[in-house]
């Protein structure tokens, strides 16, 4: 999120920013009145923070995910995708079981919960949930509780299974409860989380996979709707959701969950080769099987054809290529395998419903520059969904 405001900022006069990360303004109310901010961005806006800000005449920016504040603009993610594309993850991997933990209390949970078992059903899968209440703060005696009742919850399910995590830490404490019950991840239990936290995913093992809530639109978009408000626009009634940009695979669950071995096979050669001109003609000769007989199986598990799955493959690469670079279409459509790029872009639109510039459009650093103002962002705790 800093990131995405420090993005926003680089393309405009400059900001002088302060970063409130000991939280002086939730625990000193006095230590904010008496700055001359002229706006803030809060990632764990409290009612006493949207007080304040009133009484001073500033603007702010909720960042929290969690229910909206009258007259407060609100940038948060969109939970219910994040759920969705945990579960078509799993999907996509040939799971037929599937889970879900997260905290029954807290609504941003509840709603990528929602969203994960709204997937499963559409695709006709059952999910299992375990909520627990957040308690407030993690402690050591909270956790080992929380692996231990994990522990006794993932020797009960089918096997294997897929289990989303509400968030990072939460699917941390399902890999350990599942180390504790001796269960292999990601051979038995596949682990996701979200959040896409790259320090916690990576320190763990087996590292873990995790949804990228795109944090740094979230603090673009924040940026972005601070200066409208401190130019006088009216957006107090903003309540952005920012779709996620897709899930970052680690080791967690890095498995196919399919006994056929051919339509494993051509599973990961679709992966490895989709970018690079792959036919379905030369697929079905790499796998060493009839095309009638693969086209079978993989709409049995996965409900879709070999060259849909092929196009997946290359609709998720121009999607990373046309955020994470400034290409050409010319030079996306070269690198994801397609002759012409008039039809890859036909075909992008067909899938997405929009063009490669419409959808590049809608990225960060796409806004005009504005004047130099000061802001205040607050600090945060880990309970956020966010």
């Amino acid at each position: 999120m800093l990131k995405g405001i420090a993005h926003y900022e680089r393309a405009r006069d400059p900001w002088n920013a302060f970063l409130d990360d000991l939280a002086r303004a939730e625990n000193d109310p006095e230590w904010l009145r008496n700055k001359n901010w002229s706006g803030v961005i809060s990632r764990h806006t409290s009612r006493a923070l949207v007080q304040n800000c009133k009484k001073m005449g500033i603007p702010l920016v909720d960042l929290n995910d969690g229910p909206p504040f009258p007259g407060v603009p609100k940038i948060r993610p969109d939970n219910l995708a994040i759920g969705h594309l945990g579960a078509e993850h799993f999907i996509d991997r040939g799971f037929r079981h599937f889970a879900f933990s997260g905290f029954g209390s807290d609504l941003w949970s509840c709603e990528r919960r929602d969203g994960f078992r709204e997937a499963l059903q559409l695709a006709g899968y059952d999910c299992h949930v375990l909520d627990v209440k957040w308690p407030g703060e993690m402690s050591p005696q909270w956790d080992d509780e929380q692996v231990t009742k994990l522990a006794t919850w993932l020797k009960s399910l089918p096997k294997p299974v897929g289990i989303m995590g509400c968030h990072d830490l939460r699917a941390l404490q399902v890999l350990s409860a599942a180390h504790a019950a001796g269960l292999k991840v990601p051979e038995d239990v596949a682990v996701l989380g979200a959040n896409n936290d790259a320090v916690r995913c990576d320190l763990p093992y087996p590292q873990l996979s995790s949804v990228d809530t795109n944090a740094f639109l979230s603090g673009y978009c924040a940026a972005e709707t601070l200066d409208r408000l401190m130019h006088g626009d009216d957006v107090a009634q903003a309540d952005v959701r920012i779709q996620p940009v897709g899930v970052v695979t680690r080791h967690s669950t890095e498995v196919l969950a399919i006994p056929d071995k051919n339509v494993v096979n051509a599973l990961r050669l679709i992966r490895e080769r989709a970018c690079a001109g792959l036919t379905v003609s030369e697929l079905v000769r790499q796998v060493a099987a009839s095309r009638s007989q693969l086209e079978r199986k993989f709409r049995h598990y996965l409900g879709r054809s070999l060259q849909a799955e092929i196009r997946n493959v290359q609709l998720a690469r121009i999607k990373e290529l046309l955020f994470e670079t400034d290409f050409p279409l010319k030079k996306i459509a070269e690198i994801t395998g397609f002759e012409h790029p008039e039809y890859m872009c036909v075909l992008f639109k067909r899938l997405t419903g929009e063009s490669p510039g419409s959808y590049r459009n809608r990225l960060p650093g796409k806004a005009e520059k504005s004047t130099s103002r000061t802001l205040r962002i607050a600090a945060d705790d880990w309970s956020g969904g966010q």
